[in-house]
Formats: C-alpha cells, sequence, structure tokens
C-alpha cells in the first residue's frame, strides 16, 4: 500500500467531512502496518431504476479506495428500500413492494461496474441478514437508541414541529442501515453529506455490538439539471449514467455554465481545467461539450461520444430540422408486436425492462399519444411516428 498520507490527500479530495477527525488516518495506519484492506461500505436502496450522476460523485470515491488497495462493499439495499429513507423528506415515503426493489436492483449491480472494478468489489443485499432477524432481533437493535437521539435529526424535527406525522418504521430505517454496518463489519462508510446522521448511527450501533466503529467520509450532493434540488429520477432533473448517449450529452448541454463548472469539480477526471481555459478564452459551450464528451466516453465509450457530439451539434446547434430516422420493422413471427418490443426493436431501449421503465414514465409517444402500457399491440402499416423522450424520433413502416 502506498504511504498513509499519499492515501489521505486522495481521499479527502472533494469530500465534505471525514469523521471523526483523525479516525480514517488512524485506520489506515493500522492496514498499512498490517498489510490488510479496509472494508469501505456504500449503500444504495433501489427506489427508482437506474442509477444517476448524483450517485456516481460517491462512487467514484469508491473507486479511489479501490485504487488503493480497499476492499469496497457494494450494499443493495433491498430490505430498506422496503421502508424508504426519510432522509431529506417532508412527508412519510411510498413504500415499494419486494418485487419492484428486485426489480430496480438487477439494474444497479449492472451499472455500478461501469464505475467500479468488479474484481474489487463485493456486491452485497441487506436482505441476507434482515430476513433472518427475529422480532428479538429487532427489540434489541431497538434497544441501541433513544427516541431522544432519534428526533434530533433534522428532518424528524421539522416535521415534528410542523405537526407532520412520522411513522415508528421510519425511526427504523437509520437503525437498519447501523445494523448492516455490524453485519459486513465496516471500517469505513461512505455517503452523500445527508447522510451524515444514519453513518453516524452506524457508529454507535456497532458499539453496541461490540465492533469497531466506522469511520464516516461524506460527499457533496449534485444539484440535478434545474440547478436547485439534489439529483432525483423521481424529480425528473436526474442524468442516467445507463441513459442513452444523445440523451446525456444532451441534458448535460442544458445546463447553466454555473452548474457546468460544479458538475466538473465532482465528476471530470480534471477538476478545474475548464474553469481555466475559459479563463483563457474557451467558450462556455465549448467547455461544456467538452466536459458532456468526458462524461458520456466514461459511461459509454469512444465511438458513442462522437456519436453524440455529432448528433448535438447536427440537430441542435446547427438548428437543423429534427427529421425522423426512416425505420422498417417486421412483424415477429413468435407473438405479436407491442409498444414494448418495437422500442427495443428500433434500438431505443437496451431491453424490454427498459422500454417498460421508459413507458411507466409517459417518455413514449406513438403518432403524438402518450403510451402507458408496454403489452399494447401495433399492427401492419407505414408512417407509425414512434418518439422517445425529446431526442429520439422514427418514422416506421411495419411489415408482415
Amino acid at each position: 500500500m502506498i504511504p498513509v498520507q499519499e492515501q489521505m490527500d486522495i481521499l479527502s479530495r472533494g469530500a465534505i467531512e471525514i469523521l471523526p477527525a483523525g479516525d480514517l488516518e488512524k485506520k489506515l495506519t493500522a492496514a498499512v502496518a498490517e498489510d490488510r484492506p479496509l472494508r469501505i461500505k456504500f449503500g444504495a436502496d433501489p427506489s427508482a431504476p437506474d442509477l444517476h450522476l448524483g450517485h456516481a460523485v460517491v462512487i467514484r470515491k469508491l473507486a479511489d479506495f479501490q485504487r488503493l488497495g480497499h476492499q469496497v462493499i457494494f450494499l443493495i439495499g433491498d430490505f430498506t428500500g422496503m421502508i424508504g429513507d426519510p432522509t431529506g423528506k417532508s412527508e412519510t415515503r411510498v413504500a415499494l413492494t419486494r418485487d419492484q426493489v428486485r426489480e430496480n436492483a438487477t439494474t444497479y449491480e449492472e451499472q455500478v461496474f461501469r464505475i467500479l472494478d468488479r474484481d474489487r468489489t463485493e456486491v452485497r443485499f441487506n436482505s441476507e441478514w434482515m430476513d433472518q432477524m427475529t422480532a428479538a432481533d429487532m427489540i434489541r437493535l431497538c434497544g441501541h437508541m433513544t427516541v431522544a437521539r432519534m428526533v434530533e435529526r433534522d428532518d424528524f424535527a421539522k416535521r415534528l414541529a410542523s405537526g407532520r406525522s412520522i411513522g415508528i418504521h421510519e425511526f427504523l430505517y437509520p437503525l437498519v442501515q447501523a445494523y448492516d454496518s455490524v453485519a459486513l463489519k465496516a471500517d469505513v462508510e461512505v455517503g452523500g453529506s445527508d447522510q451524515s446522521f444514519n453513518l453516524l448511527v452506524g457508529r454507535e450501533v456497532q458499539r453496541g455490538y461490540d465492533c469497531r466503529p466506522q469511520a464516516v467520509l461524506t460527499m457533496p450532493l449534485l444539484e440535478g439539471t434545474d440547478g436547485e434540488k439534489k439529483m432525483s429520477k423521481s424529480l425528473g432533473n436526474a442524468i442516467g449514467i445507463a441513459d442513452p448517449a444523445t440523451d446525456v450529452f444532451g441534458k448535460l448541454m442544458s445546463i447553466s455554465d454555473d452548474l457546468m463548472l460544479r458538475y466538473e469539480s465532482l465528476l471530470s477526471e480534471s477538476p478545474d481545467a475548464l474553469a481555466e481555459a475559459m479563463r483563457e478564452g474557451l467558450h462556455p459551450m465549448d467547455a461544456k461539450k467538452r466536459l458532456a464528451r468526458e462524461i458520456v466516453q466514461r459511461f459509454h465509450d469512444e465511438e458513442a461520444a462522437d456519436a453524440a457530439q455529432r448528433h448535438f451539434e447536427e440537430r441542435f446547434q446547427a438548428r437543423k430540422a429534427f427529421e425522423p430516422d426512416e425505420r422498417v420493422v417486421q412483424l415477429p413471427a413468435d407473438g405479436p408486436l407491442t409498444v414494448g418490443r418495437l422500442v427495443v426493436l428500433v434500438e431505443f431501449a437496451k431491453s424490454g425492462g427498459e422500454a417498460k421503465r421508459l413507458i411507466s414514465q409517459g417518455a413514449v409517444k406513438l403518432d403524438g399519444v402518450v403510451q402507458d402500457d408496454p403489452m399494447a399491440e401495433v399492427g401492419a402499416g407505414e408512417g407509425l411516428l414512434l418518439a422517445v423522450g425529446k431526442r429520439r424520433l422514427a418514422r416506421i413502416r411495419v411489415e408482415p
């Protein structure tokens, strides 16, 4: 392993807090002396189908830990996802079903390896231990936290002050997240800056189970494309890391110049390079293209980045008419042609699951009509206009 101070320089870069002071350095010192990797935990609840650039800010820090020789545990909260993280919420969240959570978790597991090294990543699901927990076990877990401590949390305090209700199950969320750290023997937990309370509860609960308490490292929250609220699929301001390359490029080109520099500082391999180039005369439009290209290339590839930039320049920057592509689709022999299948056949979605999600989000139109049923049948004919989002348009002839 490289020297501790060099590790600290890399790990602290871009971080909001490392708590408690000096603890991570002590853990790194012991790890170097014993020639053993630290166990680094990050948990994500699959409350939506895809990871987005906001997740990427934290996951890139996990990649830093990996490059320094440490073991990363990517924890998919398939159990906690059914509770719903109350962080930043003014109302009780609607709980997801286990089937919804499992479907979303499949994409998380696939997408995280666009950033992390598969060979150095341990993927776990917290249902592994939570499904085995008895009522007596849960009571013991609850005994490690007081109500007074729980209502210190800003979200809960505001809701109590305004008379809005708090479900008992919401108090369980940080406790279950904390128990995950016990089960995984986490040395360090990484999360967004809004997760500080939950991560610090993890330290308290670990002590209660005679475990060494974890160090906590928090990263900044990335604003969505609206430039105001935290990036979130539910708010419609997110850029998914698995979104089509043209969509990622186009959304990045739509953000403000100030937000572009914020994105650069949190997502670029060369933070502050664009700011310096702009001071030397680089036009903001060209700076934005450079950042968009870098991000598309990272999550797709160079060819996709080239195509996405050409698409933007030809159809938007040059203000050419947005003419739909001409496509021919054959009626399948093994069953009806459905809306979901059509979206996949014209390559506007990579899979039936992705097509289903696009339809559920109201992003698919046929001849200007929003589609809400992926199993709706499409018959043979000419001139069918398929639109997915704002940037994918095809004129389709369906042949028998």
